[in-house]
C-alpha cells in the first residue's frame, strides 16, 4: 500500500465509513411497534392523575408501554376521531402505522432499518416538502422518569402546536435538561426530501451539532416505505455513547401524510440493547 492509500484508508476507519456497510437484513429479525396518534396528550396531562389512571402506574415504577403495548392502534382511533385528547380532529389522519423494527451492529457502527406500509392519507398538507419524516429518539438513562414514559418526557402542553400553547418558537424540550451532565435525548432524524439531521433535546430542541449520524436513507416501494439509519456508537455533545452490552431508552415518530409538530404518530418508551436482551436488540453481524 503507497503512502496515499494508507492515509486514505486511516481517513476511512476515523470516520467510520470503513464500517459503513449495511447488514444482511434477510438475516436480522424484526420487532413489531405501533405507532399512533396521540392528540392533545403532553406529559402533564399523563402525570398529573385526574384524568388519566397511568399517572399512579407511573409513581410506582410501571412503564407506559407495561400497560399500553397491545392498545396503541385502540388508543390513536379515540384520538384521531377527537373522541378523546383532540380538540380539532383532522379528516383523513391515520390513527396508528405498524411499523416493523430491525436493529445490528458492527463494533463500529449501529444500523436501524424501519418498515411499514403507507396508510390512506387525505389531511391538510402542513409540511409541503415531505410527505413523511421519521425520528428517532435515544436517552441513557439520565431522565427522571424516561425509562418509564419514552419520549414523553419532552412532550409539553406549552410547546407551540399544543392548544394551550402560546410561544410559537417553543419546541420539545426536557424540564430537567442538563446537556452536559448527560440528561437529554439524542435526536436523529431523516426527511423524504432528502433531509438527515442529527440533534438532540435538552432545554430545547436542536436540529444539527451532533456527530454521530453517518447515513439516513429511505425510499418508497410500491406502498412500502423503508428507512435505514447508520449511526457510529460514538459521536460527540448530543450523542448517545453506545457500546455492546448497553441497552438504552428508545423511541420513534413518522409525520406521516406531509404532517408537522405534534401531528404524528409516535410509539411508546421501549428499550435499546447492543448484544443484549431489550425491545429491541442489535446484535453484531
Amino acid at each position: 500500500m503507497n503512502k496515499l492509500n494508507a492515509i486514505a484508508a486511516a481517513l476511512l476507519v476515523s470516520t467510520g465509513a470503513a464500517h459503513a456497510a449495511a447488514p444482511d437484513w434477510s438475516k436480522v429479525p424484526a420487532a413489531k411497534f405501533t405507532v399512533f396518534y396521540p392528540g392533545a396528550s403532553p406529559i402533564e396531562w399523563i402525570t398529573k392523575g385526574s384524568e388519566h389512571g397511568g399517572a399512579r402506574a407511573l409513581k410506582k415504577g410501571e412503564s407506559c408501554a407495561s400497560c399500553h403495548h397491545e392498545e396503541t392502534a385502540d388508543m390513536g382511533k379515540k384520538m384521531a376521531s377527537g373522541q378523546k385528547n383532540e380538540p380539532k380532529p383532522i379528516k383523513g389522519k391515520a390513527p396508528a402505522i405498524p411499523v416493523a423494527v430491525q436493529a445490528a451492529h458492527d463494533g463500529a457502527n449501529l444500523y436501524l432499518r424501519f418498515s411499514w406500509k403507507q396508510p390512506a392519507g387525505g389531511a391538510e398538507k402542513m409540511d409541503k416538502d415531505n410527505a413523511v419524516k421519521l425520528a428517532v429518539m435515544l436517552e441513557d438513562n439520565k431522565i427522571t422518569r424516561a425509562n418509564l414514559s419514552g419520549c414523553w418526557e419532552t412532550c409539553h402542553g406549552d410547546s407551540r402546536t399544543m392548544p394551550e400553547g402560546k410561544d410559537d418558537k417553543k419546541t420539545k424540550y426536557v424540564a430537567d435538561a442538563n446537556l452536559a451532565g448527560g440528561k437529554f435525548y439524542d435526536l436523529i432524524q431523516w426527511t423524504s426530501k432528502g433531509g438527515k439531521f442529527d440533534g438532540h433535546v435538552a432545554d430545547k430542541r436542536v436540529m444539527e451539532g451532533g456527530k454521530a449520524l453517518v447515513d439516513a436513507k429511505g425510499e418508497k416501494k410500491g406502498d412500502e416505505w423503508v428507512v435505514v439509519f447508520t449511526r457510529k456508537l460514538s459521536g460527540g455533545e448530543g450523542d448517545i455513547a453506545l457500546a455492546p452490552g448497553k441497552t438504552v431508552n428508545f423511541g420513534f415518530a413518522i409525520h406521516d401524510d406531509h404532517a408537522a409538530g405534534r401531528f404524528h404518530q409516535v410509539s411508546l418508551g421501549y428499550t435499546l440493547g447492543l448484544d443484549a436482551k431489550a425491545d429491541l436488540t442489535a446484535n453484531k453481524q
